[in-house]
């Protein structure tokens, strides 16, 4: 499996950040706080990725896009904005690096004798099974 090396730190700098109020259950502190982080991350003009990499990223995170090809992502799992915001980094850089991976290709290989033999055997036990379940027939 070829996996490319991201520039983390490049990266991580070409990120914007926005705090937006949360939605569902409050309380008395809910209309005050804004710990609900957006996550907006610029495909086109990020310095932290080669073009191949962008290249594969806009193929695999296509349909998460913008037209503008910027990925957003929202966190508002935590009340703090400061663990939403470690929350929604991490999830950031999970998505891109499994978008990255190139899996293995696989190879095709015939089941061995063995096994056929195996699995006939168990197909004619079934089918002996099931037809000793039947009336008998004393024609």
């Amino acid at each position: 499996m070829h996996v490319y090396k991201l520039n983390k730190e490049q990266i991580h700098k070409e990120l914007q950040f926005k705090a937006i109020r949360s939605s569902g259950a409050g309380g008395q502190h809910v209309n005050k706080v804004s710990s609900k982080v957006e996550l907006t991350f610029s495909l086109q003009s990020s310095l932290g990725l080669s073009p191949s990499e962008k290249e594969r990223l806009l193929l695999k995170l296509g349909k998460r896009l913008t037209k503008d090809e910027v990925l957003i992502l929202q966190c508002d799992q935590a009340r703090s904005q400061h663990k939403n915001k470690q929350l929604v980094i991490k999830r950031f850089f999970e998505l891109v690096k499994k978008a990255l991976e190139i899996p293995k290709k696989r190879k095709t290989t015939k089941p061995s004798k063995s096994s056929i033999e195996k699995r006939l055997k168990s197909k004619k036990k079934d089918a002996y099974k099931k037809a000793s379940r039947k009336k008998p027939d004393w024609d």
